[in-house]
């Protein structure tokens, strides 16, 4: 079935997601932003009204494309991440502990790949991002983040609280194996330090991973921590709970990071004050590395990750706490960075994120794909005046969208995050 979609009627499907968002002013990609202007987050059905996704494919008219899309499996259980390999293949997380292989063509291959750790999922828990290490034609490594949970006496403990973040870098045969598996980070376990009464109406103590890694121009790996609702950690300079961290591609500290010898801090650490950042991926033009983090009630953003810079959480927010708690402040606070887009007052559940650069969409150049867990695919455009555009697409689908990523030829392809999971492409309608 084919339907065709223009802007307008998309923007009144999405009501509250203005095509144009206010001026905002953002600062030079070298130092932080400056207050931007809030958006109002994209009308969303409820978190368990997704639509069954129809057999397709679809036509889509946009502002400045005109999209083909189409589903390539629908086959999969909450996929998470899609990494694409330089044989045209691609490996997919699937939530739940399995890593999987996407022929070219597009078909799924059946078996799942061996060799991975066990995997604790539960409800966001599980297997999450999967990234090739930038010498991965010549030493076939690849990153893996998940969830792991304790062990006592050799069997894992099942409590919710007691997982925490593990990255795992393995080398892969092109088949079904793994060797070489190794732990190169896992973050803190509750219990390590005492905490501190937890406030505002945060939610269950076993959320908020993050876990999103990307490899950085300079070589070296960043890992997404997310806070784990525990909110009072991510300002605190011994944890690493509510920070981006840089690490070498064995999981070790640079020398040359931001807080590196300094006392009390965790060398890892290379930006703080977040709560869940969900998406990360950088700009090949220009090195900017680029994340977008869930808020509380409303207030998920989307930042430009700079070199220490501290993001508010949970001092700072534009949303509100889940008890109705106001944050210490909201925007412009000493020595805080905000973001260049605020989607409030609802949330928008924003997924992960991918610059355009390929050929096939030339009205998309340097734009930025933004999956939405809300069922929208957000193209932004971000002016070096500070000016923020936005363009809410696929909506109709109806489908939790976690991953966005371009493919080597152009093409986008899209993940939804669903108990029957889809990879969806996006190519010109022609």
């Amino acid at each position: 079935m084919k339907r065709i979609v223009s802007a307008m009627a998309l923007a009144m499907v999405l009501a509250g997601l203005p095509t144009i968002a206010a001026a905002q002013d953002a600062a030079p990609a070298a130092t932080p932003a400056t207050t931007p202007a809030p958006t109002p987050a994209p009308a969303a059905r409820g978190p368990m009204q997704s639509s069954e996704l129809g057999a397709g494919p679809w036509d889509f008219t946009t502002e400045k494309a005109a999209l083909h899309v189409e589903v390539l499996t629908r086959d999969l259980d909450h996929p998470w991440s899609i990494a694409f390999l330089p044989d045209g293949r691609a490996l997919v997380t699937e939530r739940p502990g399995r890593l999987r292989i996407l022929a070219a063509d597009g078909t799924l291959d059946p078996t799942p790949i061996d060799g991975l750790p066990p995997v604790f999922a539960f409800g966001i828990a599980g297997l999450t991002d999967v990234v090739l290490h930038p010498d991965f034609a010549n030493n076939q490594l690849i990153y893996l983040s998940y969830s792991k949970a304790r062990t006592k006496d050799g069997a894992p403990v099942t409590v919710q609280s007691d997982s925490t973040l593990s990255i795992i870098r393995a080398r892969w045969d092109g088949g079904h194996a793994l060797s070489d598996v190794q732990e190169i980070y896992a973050a803190e376990w509750y219990g390590a330090a005492p905490l501190p009464q937890r406030c505002c109406g945060q939610g269950p103590t076993f959320g908020s991973y993050g876990a999103r890694m990307v490899f950085g121009p300079d070589g070296y790996l960043y890992v997404a921590s997310g806070d784990r609702n525990y909110g009072e950690m991510s300002q605190n300079p011994a944890s690493d709970f509510g920070k981006i961290l840089r690490l070498r591609d064995d999981g070790t500290a640079p020398t040359d990071n931001p807080f590196a010898g300094q006392q009390g801090w965790r060398p890892e650490i290379w930006s703080l004050g977040h709560r869940n950042p969900t998406g990360m991926t950088v700009d090949a033009r220009d090195g900017t590395i680029w994340s977008t983090e869930f808020g509380p009630r409303g207030g998920d953003e989307l930042n430009r990750i700079t070199r220490g810079a501290n993001y508010g959480w949970m001092d700072v927010t534009q949303g509100k706490h889940y008890n109705g708690e106001p944050a210490k402040a909201v925007k412009d606070a000493p020595g805080m960075t905000d973001p260049v887009i605020a989607w409030i007052p609802n949330s928008a559940n924003p997924g992960n994120l991918d610059v355009y650069d390929g050929t096939l969409f030339p009205g998309w150049d340097g734009n930025l794909l933004i999956a939405m867990m809300n069922r929208t695919l957000i193209r932004a455009e971000v002016g070096t005046d500070g000016q923020v555009t936005q363009e809410a697409m696929l909506g109709d689908l109806g489908q939790r969208l976690r991953d966005v990523r371009v493919a080597p030829d152009g093409s986008v392809y899209v993940l939804t995050d669903e108990t029957k999971g889809a990879i969806l492409r996006i190519t010109p309608n022609k």
